[in-house]
């Protein structure tokens, strides 16, 4: 190969590189601006509900998609823990990523208990990419709360996601392995009791759509989840 087919050569790889690096950030432009409007008016409700009742700084938020959202005893289920539900349906990491300035980190929780990339998984997004969100998560909150905990509850392996349950249990693998790792950022393992003894999922816990829960699930949630938060947040106190 000559000196000059070397440098055409060389001149398409960049020229293509380039297009394929602006192709990307096109995407994520996009994604970031989709994700910001179809949430907006749970966003400003949120807002507008922290202007006439602003929850306490400190304290500890729960945060990410319907999973959450629809845990609506929660504050009596957590009490005396001064716990204030963020949540808002259909949400997938991305969208928690593009709302965090303006409802979470304004908070400084002490405590973060995050549930989200079940609706990731649905739109067939990648474990790896889920996960990288999440991890986008932490390090803001690290970078601007670094004493601040985050417990990942593990994304459910629901009946209706059953074709799916790889992807499922890919995408807790792989923040389970990061959350043992770094300080502050802990893993919560649900799925043992959404199932029975014979391996099959407990049906009545879950509503007709066989995806999102009935009361006696978040009963379960509550006796698994408060004990561990209790701990975290009893020992920030020393």
């Amino acid at each position: 190969m000559t000196i000059v087919h070397r440098f055409i050569l060389f001149s398409l790889i960049l020229l293509f590189s380039g297009e394929g690096m602006r192709q990307i950030t096109h995407a994520q432009d996009s994604t970031s601006r989709q994700s910001s409007v179809r949430f907006q008016s749970e966003i400003d409700a949120f807002l507008k509900e922290d202007s006439l009742t602003p929850p306490p700084q400190g304290a500890i938020l729960f945060i990410g998609s319907s999973i959450f959202r629809l845990w609506t005893h929660l504050k009596e289920q957590m009490a005396p823990l001064p716990v204030f539900n963020r949540a808002f349906g259909g949400s997938r990491t991305a969208d928690v990523l593009n709302s965090m300035d303006k409802i979470v980190l304004p908070y400084k929780p002490r405590i973060i208990v995050y549930y989200c990339g079940s609706n990731d998984i649905k739109a067939s997004e990648k474990p790896q990419d889920i996960f990288h969100r999440f991890k986008l998560f932490c390090d803001r909150v690290g970078d601007s709360l670094p004493s601040t905990q985050i417990f990942y509850v593990s994304i459910n392996r629901a009946p209706q996601k059953k074709a799916k349950w790889n992807f499922v249990d890919s995408t807790n693998a792989l923040v389970k392995e990061y959350c043992e790792q770094i300080k502050n950022r802990n893993f919560i393992e649900v799925n043992p009791i959404l199932f029975d003894k014979n391996g099959e999922p407990r049906y009545e816990l879950y509503k007709e759509d066989q995806l999102h829960f009935r009361e006696p699930a978040y009963a379960e949630f509550t006796a698994l989840i408060k004990p561990v938060v209790e701990k975290a947040w009893t020992m920030q106190g020393k």
